[in-house]
């Protein structure tokens, strides 16, 4: 992971977590108490049982959020993308990263110092808003999160994660998700084995809803296999 040299373009406004002025510029650009990062696949981002001294916001690319139980034991709690922050527990008193992040694929990332962070969201009403929207969201997908674990069967779980990477899109449109994604990775954030993710892309590669060759595409009709009994 090295410092990027150049600040990275500034992405469109969309919907209601778009950034304008200063805030779009904070986090577009380095500066006191923030820095860009050029990532490429497979670099750490922080690590768990580190010091939670910064967040990092994601302007490009892909991030993997997972944490290790005390026995080894390895889970995949999120993956993130464009727009989303990462490691901003410390903001709450949160002393070490709970978890670490890595990403799975060249990215571009700002960290930010706590400080800095903490100026930022006093001193901008429109970035605050923008965070706390962002925090209720996370907040939202956590406990769709937990729902699903609690409700769903392992292959409506896969569905939805597939669909969650996709961004959903258009009907009848194949959708780009990560190039070369590990069945381990989804097998880890659907909690189940990498033989029953196999069996599912499988299936859902013979239904058409996906296409599976080096590149993984999905297709919005999966959407079905989530709302039907």
């Amino acid at each position: 992971m090295t410092e990027a040299r150049k600040p990275a373009a500034r992405a469109k406004p969309k919907g209601k977590r778009g950034l304008n002025g200063g805030a779009a510029t904070f986090l577009s650009s380095p500066g006191e108490g923030r820095r860009l990062l050029s990532c490429k696949a497979k670099d750490v981002v922080f690590e768990q049982g580190r010091s939670a001294d910064a967040l990092f916001y994601i302007v490009s690319g892909r991030v993997q959020v997972t944490v290790v139980s005390a026995q080894g034991k390895e889970g995949v709690v999120a993956l993130l993308s464009k727009g989303d922050f990462v490691g901003e527990g410390g903001l709450a008193g949160q002393p070490l990263y709970l978890a670490s992040a890595m990403a799975i694929e060249d990215s571009t990332l700002v960290r930010i110092e706590k400080g800095a962070m903490n100026t930022l969201l006093r001193t901008q009403p429109g970035f605050a808003e923008f965070f706390t929207t962002f925090l209720l969201s996370r907040n939202i997908q956590i406990e769709a999160d937990l729902v699903d674990q609690l409700f769903n069967s392992s292959e409506k779980r896969l569905a939805r994660v597939l669909l969650l990477l996709a961004q959903f899109g258009k009907d009848g449109e194949m959708l780009s998700v990560i190039p070369k994604i590990s069945q381990e990775v989804l097998a880890a954030k659907v909690g189940t084995t990498r033989s029953r993710i196999n069996f599912f892309m499988n299936k859902f590669r013979d239904l058409g809803l996906i296409e599976y060759n080096g590149e993984l595409k999905v297709h919005s009709s999966l959407l079905n296999v989530i709302v039907h009994d």
